[in-house]
């Protein structure tokens, strides 16, 4: 499904005003990945990049190319656990956060 551009605009403005639903989404994009759906995952993360530091500023910040960014979380993308990670510890950085982990039964 495509997302219309009024969506895109409603979470850049949310994610603008909202400190605590910018992490929230955050949260959300990792934990899908750590749940195993990388498809889900992948797009709230762009959704979050997008609506944060922009792929320009996290190629800077990662010394990669914006455009192979954007590919990595793409639908079709599959980024290198590696690159995943740098780019996670990257966006707590600009945040200012630290996700951590705990189990749950």
């Amino acid at each position: 499904m495509v997302l219309t551009r009024d969506f895109k605009d409603t979470i850049k403005d949310r994610v603008a005003r909202d400190p605590a639903f910018r992490e929230e989404l955050l949260k959300e994009g990792i934990e899908c990945l750590l749940t195993g759906d990388v498809d889900t995952g992948k797009a709230v993360l762009r959704d979050f990049i997008n609506a944060t530091i922009g792929f320009d500023a996290l190629g800077t910040a990662t010394e990669r190319s914006p455009k192979s960014l954007m590919r990595m979380f793409g639908p079709k993308g599959n980024p290198q656990a590696r690159n995943l990670f740098e780019i996670i510890a990257r966006l707590q950085e600009h945040e200012g956060i630290h996700l951590k982990i705990h189990t749950v039964r």
